[in-house]
């Protein structure tokens, strides 16, 4: 279990299993990655990493290592907290904007950029996207409090499913 737990805190690193290999290169030369999110298949990793001094959402596609292109997150830093759904078709980040963070979705499938809204005195601090991208949980301080709020984005987002699973209750074209 040390061993374990040593790995998870090298730099570089990765646990598979019990044992550990190297992360995939970035090709961008030394970069300190933090706040790691995996998608739900293991298959993509949304990191946040500092360019031009300021931090920002990295997608990194883990086999090959091959960093992805986002169409919007790349203008709305500091970026923190990424979530991603099951095959990261989705992913999620609080954004600052205006000395206000926001809870941004970018569905890399459509190319759409989904901001929420959120009441006023609702600050911000982390989210957590489900794996189906049905809901989002924010942490955020409203009235000096911690806060625990949860969204519905079904009206919002298309179900992001493991393949072959159905989707039940998508409206009258589906069975009981």
């Amino acid at each position: 279990m040390a061993l374990l737990l040593l790995a998870a805190w090298l730099p570089g690193c990765a646990v598979v299993g019990w044992g550990r290999r190297p992360a995939a290169p970035l090709g961008l030369g030394r970069v300190d990655r933090e706040d790691p999110a995996l998608s739900g298949d293991g298959r993509l990793l949304a990191t946040i990493v500092a360019r031009a001094g300021q931090p920002t959402v990295l997608l990194q596609e883990q086999a090959s290592g091959r960093v992805l292109p986002l169409r919007h997150l790349r203008g709305d830093p500091p970026h923190r907290s990424p979530s991603l759904s099951w095959t990261g078709r989705y992913l999620a980040v609080l954004a600052g904007q205006a000395r206000r963070r926001l809870a941004l979705i970018e569905d890399r499938a459509s190319g759409r950029l989904h901001r929420l809204m959120l009441p006023p005195d609702l600050e911000p601090e982390r989210l957590s996207l489900s794996p189906d991208a049905r809901r989002l949980a924010i942490e955020a301080v409203q009235a000096g409090r911690p806060r625990i709020r949860l969204f519905a984005l079904s009206p919002l987002l298309e179900p992001d499913l493991p393949a072959g699973l159905p989707v039940r209750g998508g409206g009258p074209q589906s069975p009981p």
